[in-house]
């Protein structure tokens, strides 16, 4: 436990290791001591330190002597707030809610906390603090370290009882009978929240589930009925409970109170005053995004949910919307940086990042409803940088292969995800130029003439997403360009829209996601030391092994998809008119160069895949649809057809099986006789091979 507190110690100091007037670093531990700082009461000590570092460092003109005061001020002031357990403590307004001893906390943006349990000390009546857990808590609490600022974990999950249902089986009683109440509760007594992910971010919000019978409870209709998407539909102003929000001197966002409502005052100084509601019986959780969830049990939810804000992030509405989210808070758009003038910290771009307004994009980039589009009066064609949708002309099907028995689909897992590693993006404002040279190191949009490369007829053109040969002069983003170039051709650009400044700004939101999404797959016994016979066993029965845990997988794979369908979100609601802004051109995070240079990627590795299967083993796929492509097969099992070396391991280069993304699984297998009627009926058999009808995955 002491190195915990040292550690904790060390990142107050972290915050004033610049200051060159601060006591040394024995005279600060001795200065502790004798304030009787101890590890009993770290953590509710560490919940003000920051707000009182903050005034402490705006007097940076004293000399060391009143330093050394001001240090043993703080200290005080951290042991009046805070008694040591059982003496008798300095009047304060409340019982603090997080004085229970927690584990040791790791806040790491990337990786995942060392497992650890958490134990609750004895207390007294007296010291027992407003947040009490209803039932005791299930003797197995493993799982990821708490922070101690938040010791009940990032959410909970209200039922109409006021049993609240936390992470690793945490049951709290919420005595809460209107909203007003229940946003009161959660930030000052719940003890629920989560660490920011990035050093110069921000810490996320509680969030509160509120199943039906909650939403009844304090108020709320249980269903939300109107014309409109439900998702979209939102209580009006003169509603009750919207009526006493703004009574208590709340606030709720632009999108008003709908399934995913915010509720919210003005920052204190760093701290935060904003809780997040999801109302379940009002489609907070879209079933395709979270199978099954939504008709869960309480305790279930509270688990997929946290599980899901553990690896990922606290949800903050939709998948697509947490994907989105994620982005910013792994890669925030400012960071504290000090004035040389006059000394002061002020808020500066942070290198990597989007910055913090809006960027328009260059015109073949933009939709043709855009504003830059209809101002300018553009003319010149747009980007059609989209995922395949390819089949085969029948008439080009051999007779071996209208004699092999079936057609087996294979998937490659979160394919989005995968191109997202190691891809350079443009982070500046585009700039015009005419006839450049290409350079396949500089992410943008080219104006260039591919028609004249002829590719095998068997495979689908690499640049259009139907497949088709392009017939004249259109608009590529860089990885399309550089294919062709990688193929042997030589291109010349007739214009280009280039950024001078890029980086990865991706890296760290797919480092984040492929953890998330390998470490769910291995919880349901999918891990990557399996062979690919026990693979494609263990992916056969994995939604059976443990349905929460499957419904985090889904969920994951729903964040990939909708964060880069989000980077060019498109307006919505009738009532919109061609030329006018909408509301995600405000975001800094409406970029579709990004979603551009994305599925741009994914689709040139597609086809890179396609290529080498052909090569090595002469076979070509009936159709591909985004990420799921179709071969004929002897058999019922990709391994019948898959390229293997002699020792038995898989050739590289082509498909492979295993959980990883990138790699593919088996998506689904049926007749080759029933391929073929479809591909004559002009239908794509990949969109139907699973059983069904498959989603497009575009990135919409």
């Amino acid at each position: 436990m002491a190195t915990s507190e040292e550690e904790l110690f060390a990142s107050v100091d972290a915050l004033l290791e610049e200051e060159p007037q601060l006591p040394p670093p024995a005279e600060r531990a001795r200065l502790r001591e004798a304030a009787g700082i101890t590890q009993a009461r770290l953590a509710a000590a560490m919940k003000t330190s920051t707000q009182s570092i903050k005034n402490w460092e705006n007097g940076r003109s004293e000399p060391k002597e009143p330093r050394l005061s001001a240090y043993r001020r703080l200290l005080d002031g951290w042991a009046a707030k805070h008694p040591a357990h059982g003496t008798a403590p300095a009047p304060a307004p409340a019982a603090d809610p997080h004085s229970e001893t927690v584990s040791k906390t790791s806040t790491s943006p990337t990786a995942p906390t060392a497992p650890a349990t958490q134990s609750v000390a004895p207390e007294s009546p007296a010291a027992r603090p407003a947040t009490s857990s209803r039932r005791p808590a299930p003797k197995k609490t493993a799982g990821p370290a708490l922070d101690p600022r938040f010791p009940h974990g990032p959410l909970a999950v209200l039922d109409g009882d006021g049993s609240a249902y936390g992470v690793h089986g945490i049951v709290l009683d919420c005595p809460a009978r209107t909203i007003p109440e229940l946003v009161e509760w959660t930030l000052k007594e719940s003890g629920l929240g989560a660490a920011k992910l990035h050093r110069n971010g921000k810490d996320s919000d509680p969030l509160i589930i509120l199943t039906a019978a909650a939403a009844v409870k304090l108020g709320l209709p249980e269903r939300l009925e109107g014309h409109e998407q439900r998702r979209s539909l939102r209580l009006p102003a003169d509603h009750p409970v919207v009526k006493q929000v703004v009574k208590a001197k709340w606030q709720l966002t632009q999108r008003g109170f709908g399934p995913w409502a915010r509720i919210y005052r003005k920052a204190q100084g760093r701290e935060r005053q904003c809780v997040q509601l999801a109302v379940l019986s009002w489609d907070a959780l879209d079933e395709r995004s979270w199978p099954g969830v939504a008709d869960m049990e309480p305790a279930d939810i509270a688990r997929v949910l946290g599980v899901y804000a553990t690896r990922v992030i606290t949800p903050r509405g939709s998948t697509a919307v947490s994907g989105l989210e994620l982005m910013t808070a792994l890669r925030p758009p400012t960071r504290a940086v000090q004035d040389r003038a006059t000394g002061n910290w002020v808020s500066g771009h942070n290198p990597g990042s989007l910055w913090t307004e809006p960027m328009d994009p260059a015109p073949p980039e933009a939709t043709a409803e855009h504003p830059v589009v209809v101002n300018s009066g553009w003319t010149g064609g747009f980007l059609n940088e989209e995922a395949y949708q390819w089949v085969r002309d029948v008439d080009l099907l051999s007779d071996e292969e209208c004699t092999l028995p079936y057609a087996v689909g294979l998937d490659l897992n979160t394919a989005f995800l995968a191109a997202a590693a190691r891809l350079v993006v443009g982070l500046s404002a585009p700039d015009h130029f005419h006839a450049p040279a290409f350079n396949p190191k500089i992410p943008g949009s080219w104006l260039v003439d591919l028609s004249h490369i002829e590719l095998d007829p068997r495979l689908p053109s690499p640049f259009t997403p139907d497949g088709t040969r392009p017939t004249g002069p259109a608009w590529y983003q860089t990885h399309t360009v550089a294919y062709a170039q990688e193929l042997g051709y030589n291109v010349h650009p007739l214009e280009a829209y280039l950024r001078r400044e890029s980086g990865a700004y991706l890296d760290p939101w797919h480092d984040r996601l492929k953890t998330a999404y390998v470490d769910t797959l291995a919880d349901l016994g999918v891990t990557k030391d399996l062979d690919d016979h026990q693979f494609l066993a263990a992916m056969e029965r994995h939604k059976q092994t443990d349905p929460a845990m499957a419904a985090v997988l889904a969920a994951i794979k729903a964040t990939v998809k909708g964060g880069v369908g989000k980077l060019r979100e498109r307006p919505q609601g009738k009532s919109y008119k061609q030329g006018e802004r909408w509301p995600a051109l405000e975001r800094p995070t409406w970029r579709p160069d990004i979603r551009a240079a994305v599925i741009s990627k994914a689709r040139v590795n597609m086809h890179r895949k396609l290529a080498n299967m052909a090569r090595m083993t002469g076979l070509f796929p009936l159709a591909v649809l985004s990420d799921c492509v179709v071969y004929p097969s002897p058999g019922e099992s990709p391994l019948g057809f898959l390229p293997y070396a002699a020792s038995g391991k898989p050739q590289p280069g082509g498909f492979r099986l295993g959980p990883t993304p990138g790699l593919a699984k088996l998506e689904g297998v049926q007749t080759m006789l029933w391929a073929v009627d479809l591909m004559e009926q002009g239908l794509n058999p990949a969109r139907h091979i699973k059983g069904g009808d498959a989603v497009l995955d575009e990135g919409e």
